[in-house]
């Protein structure tokens, strides 16, 4: 995990940081580098304009016919310190008359280049970063230029220019800090996403040595509910699942012990019925009754049997139902009569058979078993003299049918377990000899397979009563 989730994470983070910081800063040195270009733009132009006022003034004290050359190149020298760089007049056809620069000067050497004095007189602005048309051979310049205008004809030009050496520098230290800075930055970050990260995948560990552990058989590991609400969020599903199949390993196991201790019991039964009716322990005159308990414990493990193939074909889905209007009034009555011996036999009352016609959508042989096995033990547990009751109402979209029997009722702490399966009720042991527990989980199942409900009631001494629902229209 920590060379695979975490290791990605940690990554991924770390490339998005370093690039978002790398972007950031080139973006910053470009500002800057327009910032500072700028600013060195404003300052030579202002410097420009204040030569070419030094320039008219000095034409202006001599009457416009000349210009006091010494007083310009001392105010020019001026300003070129001030900058750091060169003040020169031109004439309009690019000769240098004036310059700031003392002893050999190059601009008196090579004119102005056309490009720049043209582009002055057509647009009164000439600006420049480079080697000014080859005159400067040391590096690039920053080079301005304005018109020099005289009762408004342009009577010279004044250049300014001055080396981007400062840009370099100032850009080199920019660079340093940031890099100094960033390095700090990043230091920082890393460290935070380490834990961070460390922290998010920490339960995704814990929860991959817990499906070790389920791997194994042991359900009993939970993972810490940590991390944030996303994770905490997986944590508690997680912890929820483990719960689940907990209980799923719980009820497989009850469920193979009580289908091996409802084998056994008739199978043990029928062998030795069977051995001994073989080596003549049973006599001849009794090897009739005996194999007439044979015959009833072979129904049993039959019946044992079918429920749980019909078992498996519900929870895998695998059983399907064919909707149509059934009569529920109907078939419960057809099922009743079906136990007309029994209920004779018992002076068993049954009461609201009266009713019409009661409809609800549901498949007619799923529902015959319901009602079936809901009869068999009203009538099963229903005493000498009993009354076994049949309600029927509806709210406009379910149905619902009660069948209550009196008698010894069920203990109310072992209502909740009645549709477990193999669950019978201590009462229930004693007068149900051949069920095998599975009859009330099948009903329970086959009605959720109608989209239903069934519950029970029970009062000890008094009844007990099962009722269930099905859609009017599904």
């Amino acid at each position: 995990m920590r060379h695979g989730l975490f290791a990605r994470y940690f990554t991924i983070c770390s490339t998005i940081i370093i690039a978002t910081v790398t972007a950031l800063g080139a973006l910053f040195l470009v500002f800057v580098s327009q910032y500072f270009k700028q600013d060195r733009y404003e300052l030579l132009t202002n410097n420009a304009r204040q030569a070419a006022n030094i320039t008219l003034s000095s034409l202006e004290d001599n009457g416009y016919k000349y210009y006091d050359e010494w007083a310009l190149k001392v105010g020019y020298s001026v300003l070129g310190t001030a900058i750091d760089g060169v003040v020169f007049l031109t004439d309009t056809e690019g000769r240098t008359l004036v310059c700031s620069e003392y002893g050999e000067c190059v601009h008196k050497s090579e004119n102005a280049p056309t490009s720049a004095v043209n582009k002055v007189l057509e647009k009164e602005e000439y600006y420049e970063v480079g080697k000014f048309g080859g005159i400067y051979t040391s590096g690039a310049y920053y080079t301005i230029g304005i018109p020099l205008k005289v009762e408004g004809e342009v009577a010279g030009i004044v250049f300014i220019s001055a080396p981007t050496g400062d840009l370099k520098g100032f850009l080199y230290e920019i660079f340093s800090i940031f890099i100094l800075s960033g390095a700090g930055v990043l230091f920082i970050a890393f460290v935070i996403i380490f834990f961070v990260t460390n922290r998010m995948v920490n339960p995704m560990r814990k929860m991959v040595a817990a499906t070790k552990s389920f791997s194994m058989g042991d359900f009993s590991v939970r993972v810490p509910v940590e991390g944030g609400e996303e994770i905490e969020a997986l944590a508690e599903a997680f912890n929820n699942m483990a719960s689940s199949l907990a209980d799923l390993e719980s009820v497989n196991r009850s469920f193979i012990a009580n289908v091996s201790h409802e084998l056994k019991t008739p199978m043990t039964t029928i062998s030795g019925f069977i051995d001994g009716i073989l080596d003549g322990t049973i006599p001849k005159e009794k090897e009739r009754y005996y194999l007439e308990i044979v015959a009833s414990e072979t129904k049993r493990l039959a019946r044992l049997v079918r429920s749980m193939l019909n078992i498996a074909r519900i929870e895998s889905g695998e059983m399907e139902i064919n909707l149509s209007a059934v009569d529920l009034h109907e078939m419960i009555c057809q099922v009743v009569f079906s136990f007309e011996r029994k209920i004779e036999e018992k002076n068993i009352e049954i009461v609201g058979l009266d009713s019409g016609k009661v409809i609800a959508q549901a498949d007619g042989d799923l529902i015959y078993q319901v009602i079936y096995n809901l009869v068999d033990n009203a009538v099963k547990f229903t005493g000498e003299g009993g009354k076994i009751e049949i309600v029927f109402s509806q709210d406009g979209k379910m149905v619902y049918v009660a069948i209550r029997n009196t008698g010894a009722g069920i203990p109310e702490n072992e209502l909740h377990r009645l549709f477990d399966r193999f669950y019978k009720s201590d009462k229930s042991r004693s007068l149900d000899k051949n069920g095998v527990g599975l009859g009330l989980y099948i009903v329970k199942m086959l009605v959720h397979l109608h989209q239903g409900e069934i519950r029970a009631k029970s009062k000890e001494g008094d009844f007990t009563e099962f009722e269930f629902s099905l859609p009017i229209n599904p």
